[in-house]
């Protein structure tokens, strides 16, 4: 891969910021900008500032650095917000919209056994994360509106320490995965046609996840002007359990044919 990927940043800037946090707290929000493209072959250093810490929010701020030629630049930053949580006075969710189970879908590696190049990004991205999904990545047809939306199961690739902080992590990780592409869904095609770029990103955690364990992903885009799309992510836990809200900007154009 040319770049780092943006999920693996931005797990790794929350897990950075999870770090500082005092006992008991934990994030219920990050939002994050893309400022570079992370090279591969560079170290990234993560600067924690801690903007809060009151009777039951703390606030942390991180910037990844890495070196280019003889200076330090940015190449990503995010605020997170953590918390002690308390009793609910009001408390709703959305419910899990009625999919097929995981074991009945093909495996991702099944999906790209056709493929002429072998999918080698998306295999390795695959590597990392299990996931099964209710249509083809590169053969979707058109959507309509108001019947825009996606969905396909996920879970982090191995069992991970019960630590909620590494869950979140791994689930941000993952939320970068496919979300930009809801952005095309009324077009059509599928991956190797546009070449995507997230700008930004944001995740409310409503609920504890288990992200080793399979959550299905709900992705939709409201809109798409001067080559951007905003789209939305909805994550249930298996039980249907809604367990985090996503949204992402992100550059959307077409590969030359």
């Amino acid at each position: 891969m040319q770049r780092i990927f943006g999920g693996q940043v931005a797990g790794q800037a929350l897990m950075a910021a999870a770090s500082t946090l005092p006992e008991g707290r934990d994030v219920h929000s990050l939002h994050s900008y893309f400022l570079r493209p992370g090279d591969p072959n560079e170290e990234i250093r993560y600067a924690v500032e801690r903007m809060r810490d009151g009777r039951t929010f703390s606030t942390r701020r991180v910037v990844a650095w890495q070196r280019r030629g003889e200076k330090d630049v940015a190449i990503f930053a995010l605020t997170a917000d953590a918390s002690t949580g308390e009793e609910p006075y009001a408390e709703h969710a959305l419910p899990m919209p009625d999919v097929p189970a995981p074991e009945t879908l093909p495996t991702f590696l099944e999906l790209l056994a056709n493929r002429a190049d072998g999918g080698r990004v998306a295999r390795s991205i695959g590597m990392a994360v299990e996931q099964r999904m209710l249509e083809h990545p590169f053969d979707r047809p058109p959507k309509t509106y108001p019947d825009t939306k996606s969905w396909t199961w996920m879970k982090v690739a191995g069992e991970l320490p019960g630590d909620q902080a590494v869950h979140a992590a791994a689930l941000t990780f993952a939320s970068d995965l496919s979300l930009l592409g809801a952005g095309t869904a009324r077009m059509g095609g599928g991956w190797g046609r546009t070449a995507g770029s997230s700008l930004d990103h944001a995740v409310w955690f409503h609920q504890p996840v288990r992200a080793d364990e399979w959550f299905l992903y709900e992705t939709d885009s409201p809109a798409a002007s001067h080559g951007r799309a905003l789209c939305f992510g909805q994550i249930w836990a298996a039980d249907g359990t809604h367990v985090a809200t996503v949204t992402q900007q992100g550059l959307i154009r077409p590969l030359p044919r």
